[in-house]
């Protein structure tokens, strides 16, 4: 694993309007949480209508870039674009051969959108002879058609059996992309030199606009980011295409250029760089922000990255919803506590009302999964995680002020809406509709749970209007404390559970 920013090197071209080239690499590996480098091998005149000349840096120039970044900072992967010949392809490849980084991730710039093609054929030749030094390949249909030498593929059929050829040939992991394809729908795959069927697959409705300038570039740059972060393809693939469809959603936002205009690199910290400056409206605001290093370590979990993308094995699944199931039995416990301490019938109704949720709505959802009726019953009692959280939240809710015993709950909803949300998106990237675990995901990101956490939030606001500084104080370091529980529940490692006859699992 690598440190937590990934430093990453981007080898290509230069956009004077920003969107493509080491313009849009950096972009996306800021936005993808690393530390972006460049070394430049074209400068273009370009914009968001077309490229107008290049000129090329000789390749002892870019051969000197190329050394300077090694010999003083250790590279985590490199993203490589555009090479436009065949000198520069070979000066990038013998550093390769030298400094042989752990990730590398190559985007053959080979094909200009109108279609011609932007190498000779020598340099086509050169740039075949790459891949073997790549751990990655992310091609364009027409450029992997050229790469498998072969007519563009008119089908994702065709389109996964090139890919496949390209994989098996030089050894390499191979993106097939289907954006140049025609219809609605926009599939991409993984798929490798030895396995007969894609990695992972993923597909989804076509993004509805006219800006894609360098969608390519910085597709590529965030999975070499990701890559070099999680260590998982898969996975970092889909944490990818998630943010790449919201930065094309989003594009209009940018307004930039008169064609094809740029994606929209940072639309996931807009609203967040927005708020900067300003004192949170809310208290719940404050415990939000307060817990956004929390939060960032669930997200980067094993067990939520598996869960969101639907890799978890169902062993360890099914173990979970029995220790949840446990949970939820005390969780309603506390919410009863509070129901009980209410200073007033709204709020007695709303956490009574949530108190019976627990034991049958998401009960039932997670007794269904597990075929018995009783916590527990599944063979192993509370972990210690799980005996740790219910005792505070009993505590909390029983014998700190009201505010308190609100702030302790609050991350319960709060937390999981979030999770919920971030792991629908990974698992709509994967096919809900073949997701192992669509249904539980469903539950959390469903709009009655997130109107559930509105209100749970608005009435922790109201109680912290009328505290103390003392107890303000206080509902800050329970809500923390909260948050780290639920980090440590989904880390924990379950206790096993006797799983025959569960789901099919003999």
């Amino acid at each position: 694993m690598s440190p937590r920013v990934p430093r990453v090197l981007a080898v290509a071209g230069t956009d004077p309007t920003g969107g493509a080239g080491q313009h849009a690499d950096l972009k996306s590996i800021a936005a993808m949480g690393g530390y972006g480098m460049s070394a430049v091998t074209a400068v273009v005149v370009q914009n968001t209508l077309g490229v107008r000349s290049v000129h090329v840096p000789p390749t002892e120039f870019l051969a000197a870039q190329l050394d300077a970044v090694a010999e003083d900072v250790e590279i985590d992967a490199v993203k490589i674009g555009m090479l436009g010949s065949v000198p520069v392809i070979e000066t990038v490849t013998r550093w390769l051969e030298d400094r042989r980084p752990p990730v590398v991730v190559l985007d053959p710039v080979m094909v200009a959108t109108s279609g011609g093609r932007l190498l000779e054929r020598e340099a086509e030749d050169a740039l075949r002879a790459m891949l073997g030094h790549a751990d990655l390949v992310t091609p364009n249909l027409p450029e992997l058609a050229v790469l498998a030498q072969e007519e563009v593929a008119s089908s994702w059929a065709e389109a996964l059996a090139q890919g496949h050829r390209v994989a098996r040939a030089h050894g390499t992991l191979v993106l097939v992309k289907g954006g140049h394809l025609t219809g609605d729908r926009t599939p991409d795959a993984l798929v490798g030199p030895d396995a007969p069927e894609p990695l992972v697959a993923f597909d989804g409705a076509r993004v509805p606009t006219e800006n894609s300038h360098g969608t390519g570039c910085s597709l590529s740059s965030a999975l070499a980011t990701l890559q070099a972060r999680h260590g998982d393809w898969a996975h970092s693939l889909g944490i990818a295409r998630a943010w790449l469809r919201g930065a094309l959603e989003r594009s209009g936002d940018l307004a930039v250029g008169h064609g094809s205009g740029p994606v929209h690199h940072f639309h996931h910290v807009q609203d967040a760089l927005e708020s900067w400056g300003a004192a949170p409206a809310r208290f719940s605001d404050e415990l939000w922000a307060a817990s956004a290093g929390l939060r960032r370590e669930i997200e980067e979990l094993d067990f939520v990255r598996g869960l969101g993308d639907g890799r978890l094995e169902p062993e360890r699944f099914l173990a979970y919803l029995d220790q949840d199931l446990q949970y939820l039995d005390g969780y309603s416990r506390a919410l009863t506590l509070l129901a009980a301490r209410a200073p007033d019938e709204r709020q007695r109704l709303f956490f009574a009302t949530g108190a019976v949720s627990c034991t049958e709505t998401e009960g039932e959802l997670h007794r269904a999964r597990l075929r018995h009726a009783e916590p527990g019953a599944a063979g192993a009692g509370p972990g210690e995680v799980t005996r740790r959280y219910t005792s505070f939240l009993l505590a909390a809710t029983a014998a700190e002020p009201y505010p308190v015993g609100l702030a302790a709950v609050l991350p319960c909803f709060w937390v999981y809406a979030d999770v919920g949300r971030h792991l629908g998106e990974l698992a709509a990237a994967a096919g809900a509709a073949e997701h192992p675990y669509a249904d539980w995901l469903a539950t959390y990101a469903d709009e009655g749970f997130q109107e559930a956490t509105r209100t749970a939030r608005e009435l922790l606001d109201e109680a912290a209007r009328g505290a103390s500084p003392a107890v303000r104080e206080r509902m800050r370091e329970v809500f923390l404390e909260a948050c780290a529980l639920e980090r440590d529940f989904f880390a924990a490692p379950v206790p096993a559970v006797r799983l025959a006859g569960i789901d099919g699992i003999e």
